[in-house]
């Protein structure tokens, strides 16, 4: 590994790379159907109870607390496979996987998402992400807190963030400055809320991911011609 790259490509994965929303929708509809809304309704309420205590969201944990109420219901242990088997592969984002490998002509790759320690390697590995990002995956409970540690992991002169949440777009823009490109996918729920107009704009804003790699290399391009025109005018 050298030194320092020139640049590194960090990306989200759930709403960035991956359609999570979609996987809670099947999820939900899942539940209601094995459980009646009632039941399914406590579940979620528990996931947002250890999403509070934890600071992620822990699915499988929160099934170990849904079965108190009946240790002997197979269908808890059902929807615990249901989750674990799941064709994660088929809801990553058109366009993703070929941003992806666009994009490394620019960088290095590298995957650095919130979540748990054995549902979201696991999810990010059955998508075909982890080996899309040759296994340059990072997974931490609050990624914006851990810039010390991701510049340690991979150190870069330059950064390049994409996410769909602008809250911690803003909050490693604050940290890393100018060292930061900070590009904003408007997918998934987060990117709707009307909260973030409370955060600054990023860097660079997109519809879809798909739509990444033209805009990230037509940002470095006219920064090029800039930095360029910047030298002959000195």
């Amino acid at each position: 590994m050298p030194d320092s790259d020139d640049v590194i490509l960090l990306f989200d994965c759930d709403n960035t790379l991956f359609d999570n929303d979609a996987v809670l929708e099947d999820l939900r509809s899942r539940m209601e159907h094995d459980f009646g809304k009632t039941d399914s309704d406590r579940y979620w309420a528990i996931s947002e109870t250890l999403r509070i205590e934890l600071g992620y969201v822990d699915y499988l944990g929160a099934f170990q607390c849904f079965r108190r109420k009946d240790r002997s219901d197979t269908n808890v242990m059902r929807m615990s496979s249901f989750l674990i088997d799941y064709p994660f592969a088929g809801r990553v984002y058109p366009g993703a996987l070929d941003a992806l490998r666009r994009l490394r002509a620019m960088g290095r790759t590298v995957i650095v998402s919130d979540g748990d320690a054995v549902f979201q390697p696991h999810k990010i590995k059955r998508s075909g992400l982890w080996d899309e990002v040759r296994g340059r995956v990072l997974i931490y409970i609050h990624k914006e807190t851990m810039l010390d540690e991701i510049a340690r992991c991979y150190p870069a002169l330059r950064y390049v963030m994409v996410d769909d949440k602008l809250r911690i777009l803003s909050a490693m823009k604050q940290s890393w400055g100018e060292r930061l490109t900070t590009v904003f996918v408007r997918q998934g729920h987060y990117a709707r809320d009307p909260d973030v107009i409370a955060y600054p704009p990023a860097d660079i804003v997109i519809e879809h991911i798909g739509d990444l790699s033209e805009a990230v290399l037509a940002a470095r391009s006219g920064s090029d011609r800039q930095s360029k025109f910047d030298k002959e005018s000195s």
